[in-house]
């Protein structure tokens, strides 16, 4: 009988797209809910446009950003109509906007090198400002900052403008950062 030991945690290769400590609960759980759209709509991997729907869908503060329904409404309206052809372009391919070198098969570790980008991008926004953990408004604001990114297609096609989206989420981070 052959017994395997696990390696010890500081030889096991984390995988660098799931949700640990440095997402907030919140955050974490937009990241499950893109892997199960993705899962459910039948695409090779997790893109760009797979967590903006999720983090629209999931997080209260994110929809808040899109300062009103009109615009929240037209960006879901084209998140929607992924499923039913807006996005089956998409299948098959590989999301990659050159935000982060391609190392073998993108898809094998399930996300798109863009969505990848993006959730590094959330972490460096969240240390920016001192905290240690990255929250919705981070990943929209590093989704949007892409812009050969699905999610900025998709913001596109649904008339707002990524530059002003970036813009909304950082004042909007500031305001939270003010001291009472």
């Amino acid at each position: 009988m052959h017994h395997r030991t696990p390696p010890p945690p500081e030889q096991a290769a984390p995988h660098r797209a799931e949700p640990d400590a440095r997402f907030t609960d919140e955050l974490a759980s937009v990241l499950s809910a893109a892997r199960r759209r993705a899962l459910r709509d039948g695409d090779r991997q997790i893109d760009t446009a797979h967590l903006l729907h999720s983090l629209i869908e999931t997080d209260p503060e994110v929809r808040e950003a899109f300062d009103g329904g009109p615009r929240l409404a037209k960006v879901l309206g084209y998140l929607v109509q992924r499923s039913i052809g807006y996005g089956l372009r998409w299948q098959g391919s590989v999301e990659d906007s050159g935000a982060v070198p391609v190392v073998g098969d993108p898809a094998a570790d399930g996300w798109s090198p863009s969505a990848l980008a993006a959730m590094e991008g959330a972490l460096s926004r969240a240390a920016s400002r001192g905290e240690g953990r990255a929250t919705g408004l981070d990943l929209l604001a590093a989704l949007a900052s892409d812009a050969a990114s699905r999610a900025v297609e998709v913001l596109g096609g649904a008339g707002v403008e990524a530059a002003w989206l970036t813009e909304r989420v950082a004042a909007i981070t500031a305001e939270g950062a003010r001291p009472v």
